[in-house]
Parts: structure tokens; sequence; C-alpha cells
């Protein structure tokens, strides 16, 4: 297996204009999603799918997550781009979906939020809020 390569958010949303069978995938919890925000991809005419790695309180890992890609409607030519909020949960959302057979796997560097700055406070620094991309409140 080739390994996941890091995508920056630019590239990333890029890719999702470019591609029509790219898909970005949200694999956050359930209550990030919520009060934190979203990608938004209506310009691009695409929804984010939302399919958590890890399930929210217990943050166990979603055993189910290689069939809810499948149900999700991605296929192994599918190119999947997984953001989270800092890159690493999407990065072994993305080593599961090569394993599954989803070899087109993308973690999106630095997420949705990107590292801590020095307040400790994200979404500053890097990632897919700071690089200036559309997000909106769910």
């Amino acid at each position: 297996m080739p390994g996941v390569p890091d995508i920056s958010p630019v590239e990333t949303w890029a890719a999702l204009r470019d591609h029509p069978e790219a898909a970005l995938v949200d694999v956050r919890t359930d209550a990030e999603w919520n009060f934190v925000g979203l990608p938004e991809l209506s310009e691009l005419g695409k929804q984010v799918l939302l399919i958590p790695w890890q399930l929210y309180p217990s943050m166990q890992v979603n055993g189910a997550f290689a069939e809810h890609l499948k149900k999700a409607g991605l296929t192994p030519d599918s190119q999947i781009y997984f953001i989270c909020r800092s890159g690493a949960r999407s990065l072994a959302a993305g080593q599961a979906a090569q394993a599954a057979g989803f070899p087109h796997a993308f973690n999106v560097a630095d997420g949705f939020e990107g590292p801590v700055d020095d307040q400790g406070h994200r979404g500053q620094l890097a990632g897919w809020k700071a690089s200036g991309l559309p997000w909106r409140q769910r």
C-alpha cells in the first residue's frame, strides 16, 4: 500500500472542483459537525459526506466505517479526501479506507481547524478554515 498522501485544503478544493468523482468525507463526530462547523461544497455542486471515524462520546472506532463509505456511493475508483479537526483521525480513516479497497484516499493536511496557536485556539494557523475555504455552521 503506497500510504495516504497529505493534501492541502486548497489542493483538496481544486480536486473536488476539477474531478466529478472526488468526494470529501468529514470523519469528525456529530458533536463537532454541530458545534464547530462543516466544509461548504454547494458552490461545487457537492455535499460533504459525514461519516464519523470514531463514535461520540465513547470515541471508539466506527466498526462500520468501510460499509458507510460504500453506502454513501463511494467505489474503489473514487478519489476520497478525508478531513477531521487537525489531520490525525482523517489519516487513520484514509488508511482504513485503503485497507478496505479504496486505494485513492487522501488526507486533508491540518484538517478543518488546524493546530492550536499560542493562545490554545484552533482555526487561525492552518487547515480548511484558515485557508479561507467555504464553511458553515450546521
